[in-house]
């Protein structure tokens, strides 16, 4: 099949599922998620989400119905149905069905998890990406993976509405992150990103850039840098778990990077080497 769900121990298509009127997710948002590409049968950097997934959960005192080994497990069975040379893998756990709508939770009730897998290639580094800057006005828990996503989704809407790819959101003038990836700059060989702290999240694919850069002896300072240095910066990296290393030419209309193709060709070897030997691939989809 192209796609496939589960929602509390149901498995079907999409569609065919239902979820109850009073699960928590529709009043409140109130739950948390990851997600990953899965390839040949095997979830890039599997463990890395799953600790990332478990201390969301445990930022918001949600209780995930599952261990870690038994979600594995449901995910790499759920991966094996769904055709396709590679897949996005998402999941996640709301804080279950309430019996009537109230702020208040109870805390020992167990959450209900949801996954859902479609078909999805991994987004080519070769294509250079068009940015838009938007003030960052979300809340100060950006650190946990929420699925209060409002803010994510009008400014992506923006971006596209713009003819870009991605917003690069800033907290007055301080960069922070895009819409729904990591934002990362070379300057002078040297690559920078925002530290990880409440008002980003910790991309497991910004992580896995920054180790690579360390291993291509590419020095790392994780600081707050400026939009100055965005537009200044020899090359900007936009980074997410379907697009490991990808490269912008443009932000607001106005032509950026290009100018450190080497230390972009060493870090992309690095990056996508491991994914395409860990996935048994022999090219990028």
């Amino acid at each position: 099949m192209k796609s496939i769900a589960y929602y509390n121990g149901q498995t079907g298509a999409p569609e065919e599922l239902t979820i109850p009127f009073n699960d928590r997710s529709h009043f409140f948002g109130d739950g948390v998620y990851d997600a990953a590409m899965g390839a040949n049968g095997k979830i890039f950097l599997l463990e890395e989400h799953l600790d990332r997934f478990y201390s969301s959960a445990a930022a918001f005192r949600i209780e995930v119905p599952m261990g870690r080994d038994e979600l594995s497990e449901l995910l790499l069975d759920l991966l094996s149905q769904v055709e396709g040379p590679s897949q996005f893998v998402y999941w996640q756990v709301t804080r279950g069905i309430s019996g009537e709508r109230a702020h208040a939770f109870d805390p020992k009730a167990p959450g209900i998890l949801w996954v859902l897998i479609n078909q999805e290639d991994m987004a080519d580094p070769q294509k250079k990406l068009k940015l838009i800057t938007r003030p960052d006005t979300r809340f100060e828990h950006c650190n946990v993976k929420t699925l209060n996503l409002l803010p994510a989704v009008m400014n992506t809407q923006a971006a596209l509405e713009a003819g870009a790819d991605e917003a690069v959101l800033h907290r007055n003038g301080i960069v922070t992150e895009c819409a729904h990836s990591n934002v990362l700059i070379l300057k002078d060989g040297t690559l920078y990103s925002h530290p990880n702290d409440e008002f980003i999240l910790r991309g497991i694919a910004k992580t896995h850039l920054i180790q690579a850069a360390y291993r291509a002896a590419v020095p790392v300072i994780e600081r707050p840098f400026t939009l100055d240095e965005l537009f200044d910066a020899d090359e900007v990296i936009v980074t997410a778990s379907s697009h490991l290393c990808c490269i912008a030419s443009e932000i607001d209309g106005e032509p950026v990077g290009g100018n450190d193709p080497a230390t972009i060709r060493a870090l992309l070897d690095i990056v996508y080497r491991e994914y395409f030997n860990y996935c048994d691939l022999q090219k990028l989809n």
